[in-house]
């Protein structure tokens, strides 16, 4: 009886979660073509999570596709930490308050975490088995720009204060994760709770498995199928670049040395390749340069790692925007205008063309709702739950006696 109950909860709150984060549409979608985009008919039980719960003695840290049954729930902390979601809600709100970049940030984070081993908090380590000599995580080159750890750790410790030792890490940097989409514009979105935190952190995997800025159309396909996600779902997951900064460092390659041939990405357009180098300098190339750009000018001061840009109106000529979370990055795509390698890509690719049409011709409601399901399942993988992995006090190191 009580599982039967929990269930029509469930499906109720995902139902009404997703009416209120779509209460704006405003019509049919179309793609530029004017054929119909066909979106798959409601149904709640469509919208539960794929839960990939994985077994940490398997020495390969292979998932096992499991059910809304194994390890979490809905509201999991009910009893043991009621306040558990509101206190994170409330916290991130006034974090988001001064610093807005923490929205892309933790959700830069979440995705690097779960994309390895799943979403275990192991990107958070700072050592691994309780040995510091050990390479972590942060260390892999992918990881090395990844922000936000002490913003986890502020909301982590509101969350001890209240509740010792109750809230992992991985249900802590899922749930901030949301409500920072939510803050920045984007929908919301129900999550299960239960995670547990992982006792080790997997460098190599790091290293070898999380989709790189340079990466072509097939091996970003690969790297998300191996997670299973398909097409449409990888179009509308890429389009969280949507908010917040890619980094120069990311993009000076395909501006200076594309793949290593000593010249810019032959695909650019000439005029983008200009606004590009005029907006993100390259040190070595570009530290004379007297231009009377605004963003040159800010950026002068800064370091290379603080260099960026974004798919925002300002800095991406002719594209218009009413939100920051909408549909700009995909319009940018059909304008041969995306700032990594890996995003336009998505363009050579009919399986993934079509959608980035259809995204970039709607008013933004297919979009909000296949990034929803699409982050619903990310948060979901590889779960450890039950008596796997532990619950750390600190985010960055292991619970003694675990």
């Amino acid at each position: 009886m009580a599982n039967s109950l929990n269930r029509w909860i469930v499906l109720f709150v995902l139902f009404v979660s997703f009416l209120v984060s779509f209460r704006n549409r405003k019509g049919s979608t179309a793609d530029r073509h004017g054929q119909p985009f066909d979106s798959p008919p409601f149904s709640p039980d469509s919208l539960s999570p794929v839960l990939l719960q994985r077994n940490d003695d398997d020495d390969d840290g292979a998932v096992d596709d499991g059910g809304p049954a194994l390890g979490l729930q809905y509201d999991f902390y009910r009893h043991r930490c009621p306040a558990a979601e509101e206190i994170v809600r409330s916290s991130m709100s006034r974090i988001y308050s001064q610093h807005p970049e923490v929205a892309p940030a933790f959700l830069r984070l979440l995705f690097h975490d779960c994309f390895i081993r799943g979403c275990d908090a192991s990107v958070l380590l700072d050592d691994s088995h309780g040995n510091r000599s050990h390479p972590i995580e942060k260390q892999a080159i992918p990881n090395r720009t990844l922000k936000g750890f002490d913003r986890i750790d502020t909301i982590k410790q509101e969350l001890e204060d209240h509740c010792p030792g109750v809230v992992s890490c991985a249900d802590v940097l899922v749930l901030a994760t949301r409500e920072g989409i939510v803050l920045a514009g984007g929908p919301f979105y129900p999550l299960f709770t239960g995670r547990r935190d992982s006792i080790q952190s997997y460098f190599a995997d790091a290293m070898a498995e999380i989709p790189k800025p340079d990466d072509n159309i097939l091996q970003t396909l690969h790297l998300f199928s191996l997670r299973g996600f398909d097409e449409r779902e990888t179009v509308s997951l890429l389009g969280g670049h949507n908010i917040g900064k890619i980094g120069c460092e990311f993009i000076l390659e395909r501006l200076h040395n594309f793949l290593g041939t000593g010249q810019p990405d032959p695909t650019m357009s000439a005029d983008f390749l200009s606004e590009m180098r005029r907006n993100c300098v390259d040190s070595q190339t570009g530290s004379n340069n007297s231009s009377g750009s605004p963003l040159l000018m800010e950026s002068r001061s800064l370091t290379k790692s603080d260099l960026g840009l974004t798919y925002f109106p300002q800095l991406v000529s002719l594209i218009s925007s009413g939100s920051s979370f909408d549909t700009h990055y995909y319009q940018s795509l059909l304008r041969g205008r995306g700032l990594l390698y890996a995003d336009q890509q998505l363009m050579a690719d009919e399986r993934t063309a079509s959608v980035v049409r259809a995204y970039a011709s709607d008013d933004g409601s297919a979009f909000r709702l296949d990034f929803a399901r699409a982050m619903m399942k990310m948060s979901s993988l590889g779960i450890l739950s039950g008596s796997d992995g532990q619950i750390r006090k600190n985010c960055s190191f292991i619970a003694n006696g675990d």
